[in-house]
């Protein structure tokens, strides 16, 4: 059987099993999720195993501590997988929630539930707790799920995947309403990106060459997950303890993810005495920082920073920095070199905050916080899916109600339209 003729059976098969999992109680998708968190824990030995192969691989490929480190699987990560499982069981079932009911004159009660979206086709690189995550909050939201993770992941995707699909047979549930494409070629993905008879959405999670690839050439619906450009704004009256606490969490607790910090931007009126303080703060932790001329005037050992800084996704030990006239320009400039993931402004001013959060057009936006905690699980969502940065059909991170739509009910008794 051709790459083809395989990629399509398995769309075909997920297809089915979609009717399966829409008809599956809460209480039975709960008890699927703790039973699937529990062979996690206890298979961990060997999915850290077959991780090692990879991250060999890796290391054998050239790939940046960046992503090796997106790649590493250890205890703590494994059980952190299980964990992500456990929360999302916890979490209250988004399908058949009634959203609203309304009468109209000839008595009609009109009203919108929510459905499961049916297949969901998930495309992603490097981290392998992906299928794990998409797998929980597939499975949750009454979907199938087919999954196809990248070639440096295979050894630890197939192991989790099928550690996964055997709690499936286990309850009685059709395998094929969780399936991991189980080979790494490119045609691999090009056939996935045809299958629109059986899979209603894409979700790619990765690099911006993936996203952009997968937007190129796919006839399903895209829910993109561009780079995460993110801004902090240090307003001029924010408290620099706080300030500096932010900007290192938010640029070095782990640099190589998606909402960690990016381009700092800072008010003109603090930039004399801020400027050098979060300097030291950033370079006596080995942050390159790359800033405007008006940044270098009090960081004279600043790189100086181009165009192409503003647009960057470093995923590294890298920090655009400039100083901005005020509010206006802090907002000017992220609403031009956002990718609309997240920002946050450190500021003692109210107003301000307001204005940040209603002018600013991202999919999350945070005052006196870091962008680190942009993340489905930190914001009570359990597992995320991935944050888009696109508004249909979904904005920011995505959780269970975000693979989920609706459809409309209707309850009569007797009308006709005349």
């Amino acid at each position: 059987m051709s790459v083809a003729e395989q990629i399509r059976s398995i769309a075909a098969e997920a297809r089915q099993a979609s009717f399966a999992m829409a008809k599956l109680s809460s209480a039975a998708k709960d008890q699927l999720l703790l039973d699937m968190a529990l062979a996690l824990i206890n298979d961990a030995p060997h999915i850290i195993e077959e991780n090692k192969k990879d991250l060999e691989a890796g290391q054998q490929r050239g790939l940046s501590a960046a992503m090796l480190d997106r790649l590493m699987l250890n205890e703590q990560r494994v059980k952190g997988m299980a964990d992500a499982i456990r929360e999302v069981a916890q979490l209250p079932d988004p399908v058949g929630e009634v959203t609203g009911m309304w009468k109209r004159p000839n008595d009609l009660m009109v009203g919108k539930m929510r459905i499961p979206l049916g297949v969901i086709g998930i495309i992603y690189e490097s981290r392998p707790n992906v299928t794990s995550d998409a797998a929980a909050l597939c499975l949750k939201s009454g979907n199938a799920v087919v999954l196809r993770g990248g070639s440096e992941a295979i050894h630890s995707n197939l192991a989790i995947a099928t550690i996964l699909k055997a709690q499936l047979a286990k309850h009685g549930i059709p395998a094929a309403a969780l399936s991991l494409i189980p080979f790494v070629e490119r045609e691999g993905v090009t056939e996935m990106l045809k299958q629109e008879e059986y899979i209603d959405v894409i979700i790619p999670r990765g690099g911006e060459s993936l996203i952009r690839f997968v937007v190129e050439n796919s006839k399903i619906p895209v829910i993109k997950h561009y780079k995460g450009v993110c801004h902090i704004f240090v307003d001029a009256t924010a408290d620099f303890e706080m300030a500096r606490e932010i900007i290192v969490n938010a640029k070095t607790q782990r640099p190589g993810v998606c909402n960690a910090l990016e381009t700092l931007l800072i008010h003109k009126d603090i930039a004399e005495t801020f400027v050098p303080f979060i300097y030291e703060a950033l370079s006596t932790l080995k942050v390159e920082l790359r800033g405007d001329k008006a940044f270098r005037q009090f960081a004279p050992k600043a790189t100086e920073a181009t165009e192409e800084d503003w647009y960057a996704e470093y995923l590294e030990l890298i920090l655009a920095a400039a100083v901005v006239d005020g509010l206006d320009a802090a907002i000017d400039h992220i609403n031009r070199y956002s990718s609309l993931h997240t920002e946050s402004i450190i500021t003692g001013d109210y107003a301000n905050s307001q204005r940040f959060i209603r002018e600013v057009n991202s999919g999350v936006v945070m005052v006196n916080a870091s962008t680190r905690f942009s993340d489905g699980n930190q914001l009570g969502l359990g597992a995320e899916i991935g944050i888009s940065t696109t508004k249909l059909h979904s904005f920011g991170p995505m959780g269970l109600t975000d693979l989920t739509t609706t459809k409309f009910i209707v309850y009569g008794s007797g009308q006709v339209r005349p």
